[in-house]
């Protein structure tokens, strides 16, 4: 009842609005931005899902008659006549335009994402009507976005410096979140919003999300995985047989991960995985992840790999740094967020470790840990015109500079690279990178998944990311890929 009527998806409040305004007033100009918060720059994405399911779908006189009843009954006054006047003049459809930046783009914090404005004199008040639904379709698919990007960079960092083999770092990075996120639509936005820089998930309604709002063809792999409840169910006297059990029975699938915390981590790595089962992980046909579930993130993962090593080998690459052979790798899903990821790649990096030795799943740490002041986003008006008159408004409290908003019709330039906010008449139209892409119920731009993917990873400027990355490149200086090689087992063969 009620969530998908546009009248109601509001806070109560919005429906005093409209009279506030000065009289004469005949368009109303807002936009959206990160002002600031943990990071330096935003990926945006997530527009044009919100779009597509809510603003080309027009009120109807049943909408009206239901929000007019649950408003009134909150003792808050409705206006049936603005309604009304929707209905008939537009169809249903909310008479405004808006534009935005591209999905899909990697820009600085602080600049203009979204614009929009009435088409229409007559509903002024429909700009900021609908804010509560709009922002909290930005907000959270961006922010989950931009957190991913942010830890694509990192693992980038880490592959650069310890690995030959940078082609996996779109497979490094599983989204895990499905179970510890609010709703099943945070799970569609935020696994979207994964699925863009990562082409692993098992968060099904981002994959669907994707397919629905963005045209997506395949985006995603997954593999066997195991839990807990049937490990468990063998009994503690026969977990070597339980995972031999999933050898076996997944074997056909090429992909095989075992847990290995039921009781004893690194009796299972080191007795079971590495001694009783050695030879049937050697043979299996493809890929035996070992995965630990609990314990200190940062050491275990390392503990892991060496001990995983001591029973298969190693190589060690052209940069020093030793990889287990391809079959066998650990996978990380316990803890893993946007903080601990950089300390386990520099723990890996001191030990000697290829970063490609283990692969991550992040779940509530992806989906989850995150809030609307986490990047500080808001939407506010910055432009009006009354009785023909353009004016610039904005807010400036005394309390909090970072609530200090922009002022005037936005444009946004790109300039050396990156992107500034400029006023709209200061640059020629051709120049703004803001794309106009819904008005008055149609969608004018629909963008494919294809093109989110490419331009999240197109050369961004190093300043973006800089301080999340110093930790591994200071590193450098405390391990020597030359002393590694020469501590390097006698044969590089795996045993």
């Amino acid at each position: 009842m009620g969530l998908h009527n546009i009248i109601l998806n509001v806070d109560n409040y919005k429906h005093c609005h409209y009279p506030l305004y000065p009289p004469g007033t005949e368009y109303v100009s807002s936009y959206i931005e990160s002002r600031g918060g943990e990071f330096e720059c935003t990926m945006f994405v997530g527009l044009q899902a919100f779009l597509r399911e809510y603003l080309m779908h027009p009120i109807t006189l049943e909408d009206i008659d239901e929000a007019e009843f649950i408003t009134r009954e909150q003792g808050m006054h409705f206006n049936r006549n603005n309604w009304l006047g929707i209905l008939n003049d537009h169809d249903g459809f909310l008479p405004v335009e808006i534009e935005a930046v591209p999905e899909g783009t990697v820009l600085p914090s602080r600049n203009v994402l979204v614009q929009l404005i009435n088409t229409d004199p007559k509903y002024f008040w429909a700009t900021s009507f609908f804010e509560t639904c709009l922002l909290r379709a930005v907000w959270y698919p961006t922010t989950i976005g931009t957190i991913s990007w942010l830890s694509k960079q990192i693992i980038r960092e880490a592959l650069e410096r310890t690995s030959d083999n940078p082609q996996v770092l779109r497979h490094m990075l599983h989204d895990y979140g499905a179970r510890g996120v609010s709703s099943q639509q945070s799970a569609a936005l935020g696994g979207l919003a994964h699925l863009v820089n990562f082409s692993q998930s098992d968060t099904v309604p981002g994959i669907l999300a994707a397919k629905r709002w963005y045209n997506a063809g395949k985006v995603s792999n997954s593999g066997p995985n195991s839990e807990h409840a049937g490990f468990c169910a063998w009994g503690r006297e026969h977990e070597a047989d339980a995972m031999l059990n999933m050898l076996k029975t997944h074997a056909p699938h090429g992909c095989a991960l075992l847990l290995t915390d039921t009781y004893d981590h690194e009796n299972a790595v080191k007795n079971i995985v590495g001694k009783e089962l050695k030879e049937e992980i050697k043979n299996f046909p493809g890929l035996v992840g070992i995965r630990p579930d609990s314990g200190d993130i940062v050491q275990v993962t390392s503990d892991t790999t060496e001990w995983l090593m001591d029973a298969f080998g190693y190589t060690v690459n052209s940069k020093g740094f030793k990889v287990l052979p391809p079959f066998v790798r650990v996978v990380q899903g316990d803890g893993v967020t946007f903080y601990t990821l950089p300390k386990v790649f520099v723990e890996m990096q001191r030990r000697g470790l290829s970063c490609e030795n283990a692969v991550f799943g992040m779940g509530g740490g992806l989906l989850q840990h995150h809030n609307r002041d986490t990047m500080n986003f808001g939407q506010k008006a910055s432009a009006v015109r009354v009785n023909g008159e353009w004016r610039e408004i904005y807010k400036s409290p005394t309390g909090s500079a970072m609530k200090t908003s922009k002022k005037g019709r936005l444009a946004l330039r790109a300039v050396n690279g990156t992107f500034e906010t400029v006023p709209r008449d200061s640059i020629p139209p051709e120049e703004n990178q803001l794309v106009p892409v819904f008005r008055n119920g149609k969608l004018l731009k629909k963008w494919d998944f294809t093109e989110l993917i490419e331009r999240s990873e197109r050369k961004y400027p190093e300043w973006y990311y800089a301080d999340l990355i110093a930790e591994l490149r200071a590193g450098d200086q405390r391990h020597s890929p030359a002393s590694v090689a020469s501590a390097a087992r006698p044969s590089s063969e795996y045993r």
